[in-house]
């Protein structure tokens, strides 16, 4: 079995929630605390031996590719002004891994933005994460990922338990049979499933991994006109062929959706109350404000 040396982060989207904000600005570069939402989710790869990390952008995205570039006369002026700390910081980002940037000319659905990626990917098993949400794990969510892709093969789809009916409008659900505690073989797979999936309690979210027959099998699917390519249909396809696909729940999981205004400010605020240095500050001013 291929080591997993790649990622693929799906980040061409309008960002329409955020608006005006994401008018001029990717809402993968929102910030959480002091850095953009894409930079926790590159982290996480980075952490899990990801070396190769491919970002579907678009022409309104340049500001992702200038985050995870070099900044040379920032770096100089840190350098001169003796700002040590900084100056590592921002290297540190450019040299986390190798990025890889490509265009989805045109906005066809999450599976399209994964096709998008088909010729630098190749013949590998490669990682799947979205540019705007976190999900934290002990170990890390990548890691847990690729580990049990190690184990069972197929399609690994992350996970964690919901019976929240609003989540049932926005993520996909999954059900089968428990082959492992938390790990179970998908029997039906439904995205955003509603009151069809009233009796499912599992949200496949926070990140994928993928054999290379995903791209065959998204390219075989059927798409009405106006209608947009999800990866939820190749995983059916590939199913269908008797590829597997196991639903992860991962340990210790914590999930924050930045993809909405609410969830993106509470996610700010949960963050930073951890954040050494400002965590106290931050509680004792929530505090205050709440008495009011």
């Amino acid at each position: 079995m291929k080591k997993i040396r790649k990622a693929v982060i799906p980040a061409a989207g309008y960002g329409t929630r955020f608006l005006p904000e994401t008018k001029a600005m990717p809402k993968e570069m929102l910030p959480v605390v002091d850095k953009p939402v894409i930079q926790y989710v590159v982290e996480d790869l980075v952490e899990a031996g990801i070396e190769q990390i491919i970002i579907i952008t678009g022409w309104h995205k340049r500001a992702i590719e200038d985050h995870f570039d070099r900044h040379l006369e920032l770096e100089n002026k840190l350098k001169t002004a003796g700002k040590i700390e900084q100056l590592d910081q921002i290297r540190k980002i450019s040299d986390m891994a190798e990025f890889v940037y490509v265009r989805q000319k045109e906005m066809r659905g999450n599976g399209d933005a994964i096709l998008t990626a088909k010729n630098i990917v190749g013949d590998e098993p490669f990682v799947v994460c979205w540019g705007d949400e976190i999900m934290q794990g002990t170990p890390n969510k990548t890691t847990q990922l690729i580990d049990a892709y190690n184990k069972y093969g197929g399609v690994i789809m992350g996970s964690i338990k919901t019976t929240k009916p609003e989540d049932r409008k926005k993520y996909g659900f999954a059900r089968g049979p428990e082959v492992e505690p938390g790990v179970v073989r998908i029997e039906e797979l439904i995205e955003k499933p509603g009151e069809k999936g009233a009796d499912m309690n599992l949200a496949t979210l926070g990140g994928f991994v993928f054999s290379p027959e995903i791209f065959q099998a998204l390219e075989s699917c059927e798409v009405a006109e106006g209608d947009e390519l999800v990866y939820i249909d190749g995983i059916n396809v590939l199913r269908k062929q008797g590829i597997d696909a196991y639903a992860v729940e991962i340990k210790g999981g914590k999930y924050y959706d930045c993809g909405n205004v609410t969830q993106y400010l509470k996610t700010n605020i949960e963050l930073a109350l951890k954040r050494p240095g400002i965590g106290d500050e931050m509680r004792e001013f929530i505090q205050q404000i709440t008495k009011s």
